[in-house]
């Protein structure tokens, strides 16, 4: 697990920095323009395929998901879940994120607000809660807190 400052100009976060949560062993999905039951549908195939033990669902923006999943698994076993659900969903925003993670070799998830959108918000929980999505909840804290402590003292 690391910190993923966004390599975005200043003009596109308003001078403040895009964070994210980045590792390899937890696996995560982002859907762009999916609607919540389809997402929904693709998280319960991936998780009881894959026996991932839950998931989280976060909505980014409108028709834009995250998805979390609970177990821990090795890189290749993440790449060939996120491939999996990419190939068979046809969502061209997940091939997209999947072939940037590649790149990376990690993958990485928002976490702080971007532009005019929000920090994504938790819209959906199921089965188990208590491994991987429980370090990215606690990271998404931590975040979540610098970040109102960073807004705090720009204010004053």
């Amino acid at each position: 697990m690391e910190l993923r400052v966004f390599g975005l100009t200043e003009k596109l976060c308003q001078g403040k920095p895009v964070l994210g949560f980045t590792d390899t062993e937890t696996v995560k999905l982002d859907f762009d323009e999916l609607a919540f039951r389809n997402v929904k549908y693709w998280a319960e195939r991936a998780m009881n395929w894959f026996k991932l033990g839950g998931y989280i669902i976060l909505k980014s923006s409108k028709n834009c998901y995250h998805v979390v999943f609970n177990r821990s698994v090795s890189w290749a076993q993440n790449l060939k879940v996120v491939a999996w659900v990419s190939l068979f969903s046809h969502n061209r925003g997940l091939t997209k994120w999947l072939l940037m993670q590649c790149i990376k070799k990690s993958s990485t998830l928002r976490v702080s607000n971007k532009n005019q959108k929000q920090s994504p918000r938790i819209v959906y929980k199921h089965g188990k809660q208590d491994r991987q999505i429980k370090e990215f909840l606690l990271f998404r804290g931590q975040i979540k807190d610098i970040m109102k402590k960073l807004d705090t003292e720009r204010e004053s």
